[in-house]
């Protein structure tokens, strides 16, 4: 272990208080569409207007085809990093609801 290691004990998180909007303005929309077996994933824009849809069926698929297309489009959909690790878990969270067929519910 490195000399000067330090163990830092996490704070819960409080959704509201803690919550902060991207600085880029945007912000996504998820839903589990379980009758064709796609999460799907909208990117809307600082009007609340839906300007891209992508569609898969594993987390991992998601984000990597999102950042890809952000990077290769020179977009800026996500700059602070807690918004990236909201997506992350949301996808998670949409790939197990469409498993097992559940409900998904985007916090």
């Amino acid at each position: 272990m490195a000399p000067n290691l330090e163990v830092i004990d996490c704070l819960a998180y409080d959704p509201i208080k803690d919550f902060h909007r991207d600085p880029c303005g945007y912000y996504v929309l998820i839903r589990v569409d379980t009758k064709h077996c796609f999460i799907e994933v909208a990117i809307c824009d600082k009007k609340h207007t839906i300007i891209k849809v992508f569609r898969g069926k594993k987390a991992q698929d998601l984000y990597h085809t999102i950042f890809m297309y952000e990077k290769k489009h020179d977009c800026q959909w996500f700059k602070a990093k807690d918004h990236v690790a909201y997506l992350g878990k949301e996808l998670k969270k949409a790939e197990l609801a469409l498993a097992g067929k559940e409900e998904y519910l985007q916090e």
